[in-house]
């Protein structure tokens, strides 16, 4: 999913993780990364075992994944950077996927689409191979002391990350009847799996298909603003398509709700050393009265309703 040029940020630092300290995680090295706050863990770069690859719709799937080293510093939001080959002609670039969920501290997994040559070597590894991993990546969600009238939307495959993001809001909650998770899909195949796992965290759930064969007829967009009551203050989570990330951004800016967005770019570092997955930010700058340019790899993926010009 992701180019390569240089927009200087910071200073370089380098992590080094020796292997006898994360005994699962097969091999590290040393990782460049830009200057970063140190509450986000540094990326390291690992070779991670693969436990588990299911087929949970037509072209998508979800990996399991041992890496302890890795796990115990991702937060919900944050990505990780995949090799998609090996051998004498592998993919220049690494493909980025957000993380789907962190299990016990030692695995991980990740919801992928294969769409071209990279995803599709990916999905295709079997048990007891092993995947070249950098991460964690990038800034997660900030999630709030008590979870409560929260709304998280998902679009298709969007919604991998809002499941490891449900599943901490749902572990800070006392009212887990008032989290509420909204998702979106061509037909019930694309969610059906999905639907079953959010039900199962205990969020109440809510679906929308385009042709009508499960949920509700129609965008997903259209059941959140069907259901949500406006008297009331939500705090918003959402993951998907450009156009449905707008949409709630600006319903959400309206109605004065909290309102975080992950976005989804092309990507090929990883690390702001490219400008493959800028956006444009609000504000304005002396080089052309817009708004900054933002490093979806490093400012984001998640980045609050208000700090992106969606109009761009």
């Amino acid at each position: 999913m992701f180019l390569l040029l240089r927009h200087t940020v910071g200073l370089a630092s380098i992590t080094t993780v020796h292997p006898s300290l994360h005994p699962k995680c097969i091999s590290h090295e040393a990782y460049i990364e830009p200057f970063a706050p140190s509450n986000i863990m540094m990326p390291i770069k690992c070779e991670a075992e693969l436990l588990g690859n299911e087929k949970i719709a037509g072209d998508t799937w979800r990996i399991t994944l041992s890496a302890p080293a890795l796990a115990r510093g991702a937060g919900p939001g944050q990505f990780v950077m995949v090799k998609g080959g090996k051998g004498a002609n592998p993919p220049l670039w690494r493909r980025p996927f957000s993380i789907h969920q962190v299990i016990d501290n030692e695995r991980i997994q990740l919801l992928i689409k294969a769409v071209g040559t990279g995803s599709e070597f990916i999905v295709s590894r079997r048990p007891g191979e092993t995947l070249s991993l950098v991460g964690p990546l990038g800034r997660g969600f900030t999630l709030p002391e008590h979870a409560e009238n929260i709304c998280v939307i998902g679009g298709g495959v969007g919604a991998a990350p809002l499941f490891y993001l449900t599943s901490q809001l749902l572990a800070r909650s006392t009212k887990p009847d008032t989290i509420k998770v909204f998702l979106g899909g061509a037909t019930a195949a694309d969610i059906q799996v999905l639907e079953k796992d959010f039900s199962g965290l205990g969020a109440v759930v809510l679906v929308a298909t385009d042709d009508g064969s499960a949920g509700h007829h129609g965008l997903v967009t259209e059941l959140l603003f069907h259901d949500l009551d406006p008297a009331m203050q939500w705090r918003v989570y959402s993951c998907g398509p450009q156009p449905m990330m707008k949409s709630v951004a600006r319903y959400c800016l309206d109605k004065n709700w909290p309102c975080q967005v992950s976005l989804e770019t092309l990507m090929a570092c990883g690390i702001s050393a490219c400008l493959g997955c800028v956006v444009r930010g609000t504000g304005q700058t002396d080089l052309d009265g817009g708004g900054p340019y933002l490093h979806v790899c490093k400012e984001g993926p998640v980045f609050g309703a208000g700090e992106i010009r969606w109009e761009t």
